[in-house]
């Protein structure tokens, strides 16, 4: 039997179903007991086989104890929901009910209703007048309505209605996964990002998530002290030593740290990865040793690390921290990442946290460095970009965070991907591994030495970058760029790349042009990115970015999602229908944070 490793405190949200029914006895609601639970049945199965959390378990539906006819079966789902779990809510029926008696109050939970499409009974009546009763008090729901008729008893689901209960179930869970857990900030703002400069009121309020702090020191003590696992810090080592191999060094000759600094600089960067990660989940193995307060961690779902400058004028990096952490493997096998946002760009690692547990993969974290025309290109290079580069592309690079798996050297049918943790293949690791040199990092940038990874994703990969800004009096919002890595000729690459710092992971990554807004051409998109950083996704996950941020009243500022995958909160139609960009903003605003 498979072991599921829960790393956070608190138990996997789960799904709840809410068959609601007519209430009228004598005949009406007998004879569509059975139809209406098995509808219910049916959505738990196909929600249960087709979604997993972050660390490979299926997700559990819970059905109601009996159809909702009235608000007292309603009053006793709420009660076993709260009691089994559920952080997501899901109401089906195939005939009319009394909307505002059957619906779910519960403010904080996703919710949506699937009003079955049928003409035997009139299921899309009451999706119609459930909605209005959600809209009316202020409770947002999503509505979800077949195309095409079906014959009442039908045991299938359409496929435009798996695909909303999908997108809706995906969004739902993530808001239930963040709710409780921390953002756990190791240090404090670095280089005046204002990313780091960590607000409390966006966490709480719309993500109901709390903040945790250490002081970059804690590293030190930790180090100085020996808390931390011996036993497999050597371990950790020798698999560095074996799997981790070194790069050219780019530095004068002068400025080149000795054999003997660069040894020790390995030492304390597979340290400072152990510290971290006990730091955010923890680790029993230091209440065996002595330090049970330690042992318990920050139940962080995701952190970020100052390092700049403070850190890094005296100590290694974090670079092979943050890039080993975010990867799906190390030394004790592939497992899912560990999130950590370099800078520590909170708001980058929001992103990243949205980006992971809507598609359970790694995320890369880089700056959105450069915009390349094709002039520009021909220019420097003499070669004229041609195929998805025609255009020009945008040059993502950072030092550090970038996952390894970002390199695309796991497959899928032939094609680069990045897979869940649960999918990917020793070998698939190993080709990852085999694709970074670590380059000894820039001792004018980085004055306490350290290495960086340096790894080419490759081409052809759809991917998102996203990110989440905040705006004084406006609040946080989303900005989406759906499209894909592209790969260059060598040579090109080569030129282009060593204009800035070679030693670190390089995408080129072209967005999706529409012909219209700031997608009417790439340096649009990069011109208008809100901030020095954004995180890429693997896929095509723009569409349910949007139903992410509307569950959790972000308005989305710039997307190239087609509006056919748009889906939100029935109540958002209210707010207009010619401007969805403008009624999200409206609609956000009025019904504001989630938990406030």
């Amino acid at each position: 039997m498979t072991t599921f490793e829960n790393r956070y405190y608190g138990q996997l949200p789960k799904i709840g179903i809410r068959p609601t029914i007519d209430g009228r006895r004598n005949g009406v609601r007998e004879s569509l007991e059975e139809t209406t639970m098995n509808l219910a049945k049916l959505v738990s199965g196909f929600l249960s086989e087709n979604l997993k959390h972050y660390n490979g378990e299926p997700v559990e539906c819970v059905i109601a104890d009996t159809c909702i006819g009235g608000v007292a079966e309603a009053a006793q789902t709420a009660e076993k929901f709260a009691r089994e779990g559920v952080g997501v809510s899901i109401t089906v029926t195939p005939c009319w009910c009394y909307g505002s008696e059957t619906m779910d109050m519960t403010p904080d939970i996703p919710k949506a209703v699937w009003g079955f499409n049928g003409t035997e009974r009139p299921g899309a009546v009451y999706l119609a007048a459930v909605l209005a009763a959600h809209n009316q008090k202020g409770i947002p729901a999503f509505g979800i309505y077949g195309k095409d008729v079906q014959d009442v008893g039908d045991t299938t689901i359409p496929e435009d209605v798996k695909e909303k209960l999908l997108q809706f179930a995906k969004a739902g869970l993530v808001v239930a996964a963040m709710k409780g857990k921390s953002y756990l900030s190791m240090g404090s703002v670095s280089m005046g990002i204002a990313g780091s400069m960590v607000q409390e009121s966006f966490f709480q309020d719309y993500l109901g998530m709390r903040n945790e702090y250490i002081d970059s020191s804690e590293f030190i003590r930790r180090m100085d002290r020996e808390i931390y696992d011996k036993e497999e810090y050597e371990r950790a080592l020798s698999w560095v030593k074996e799997n981790c191999k070194e790069g050219p060094d780019n530095n004068p000759e002068d400025m080149q740290r000795s054999r003997e600094e660069k040894d020790r600089d390995w030492e304390i960067s597979v340290k400072m990865a152990l510290i971290a990660r006990d730091l955010m989940v923890g680790n029993p193995k230091l209440a065996e040793i002595g330090f049970g307060e330690e042992a318990l961690g920050h139940n962080a779902i995701v952190a970020g690390f100052q390092g700049q400058r403070q850190w890094t004028d005296h100590f290694p990096n974090g670079d092979f921290m943050e890039a080993i952490l975010n990867s799906s493997f190390d030394w004790n096998g592939i497992r899912s990442p560990y999130l950590l946002a370099t800078e520590n760009d909170s708001l980058n690692g929001v992103t990243m946290l949205f980006g992971h547990l809507l598609t359970n993969t790694a995320q890369v974290f880089a700056d959105v460095r450069t915009y390349w025309s094709p002039d520009a290109v021909e220019r420097v290079t003499g070669y004229k970009p041609e195929g998805l580069a025609e255009n020009g592309f945008i040059h993502l690079i950072n030092s550090g965070p970038a996952a390894l798996d970002g390199t695309g050297q796991q497959t899928r049918d032939g094609k680069p991907v990045m897979k869940p943790f649960w999918e990917i293949s020793e070998e698939e690791a190993q080709k990852c591994l085999d694709a970074t040199s670590w380059r000894p990092s820039s001792t004018g940038y980085f004055r306490g030495g350290g290495y960086s990874s340096d790894f080419l994703t490759k081409g052809t990969m759809p991917v998102t970058i996203a990110r989440v800004n905040l705006v004084k009096g406006l609040g946080p919002v989303l900005q989406i760029a759906e499209g894909y890595t592209v790969e260059l000729p060598e040579e090109v690459h080569d030129t282009l790349d060593k204009r800035t710092d070679p030693t670190w992971p390089t995408t080129w990554f072209v967005p999706n042009i529409t012909g219209e807004g700031v997608f009417k051409d790439v340096y649009s998109v990069m011109n208008n990115w809100g901030a020095n950083h954004c995180a890429m996704s693997y896929g095509h996950i723009g569409g349910e970015l949007i139903t992410l941020a509307s569950m959790l009243r972000i308005p989305v500022n710039m997307h190239n999602v087609d509006e056919k995958e748009l889906f939100r909160p029935s109540a958002w139609g209210m707010f207009g229908t010619n401007d969805p960009e403008g009624a999200d903003f409206r609609a956000c605003h009025n019904f504001g944070p989630l938990y406030r």
